[in-house]
């Protein structure tokens, strides 16, 4: 258990469904603070940040590779806590294994993972905060283009 990882409280599985019982987080997701905010100062930046790399930090020490970092999977509690959340890409790093697949929001993919070739996993995780604190920083994206291919270039340079 990790403060700024949401918590999951229950998996239950009948013949048809599964449902997932997980902490309600009230304050909605990062991205719609930083739309309504623009860029924030730098002290507010690195308090978010903080909480981001420091959850982020907690999975990769336990094995886990998030892929699809961005801040409509970041959600704050109501006092502005960060909680990671949706890990429906993430993987279970182990040692000499390497991943391939082409996975999370093109936005915030590392050249590796949209180029195909092989990746540990921190990596691409470090590579997508890095994206997400100049969204914080600068209220942008450093890498957008409606045209996914244009975006991947721009990406890759």
């Amino acid at each position: 258990m990790h403060p700024h990882i949401i918590r999951l409280y229950e998996v239950i599985e009948t013949a048809t469904d599964i449902f997932v019982v997980m902490e309600y987080v009230k304050s909605g997701e990062l991205f719609d603070y930083i739309v309504e905010k623009g860029r924030l100062q730098e002290d507010e930046a690195r308090n978010f940040f903080q909480q981001i790399i420091s959850g982020v930090e907690y999975c990769h020490r336990n094995m886990v590779v998030h892929r699809d970092l961005k801040p409509e999977n970041l959600l704050l509690d109501s006092k502005c806590n960060v909680k990671i959340a949706d890990f429906g890409l993430s993987n279970i790093m182990r040692d000499g294994h390497f991943l391939k697949t082409s996975c999370g929001s093109p936005n915030y993919a590392a050249p590796e993972v949209i180029s195909g070739k092989l990746y540990a996993g921190p990596e691409v995780d470090v590579w997508s905060c890095g994206v997400i604190l100049y969204a914080l920083l600068c209220g942008t994206l450093p890498f957008d283009d409606e045209n996914i291919p244009n975006l991947f270039k721009k990406i890759k340079v």
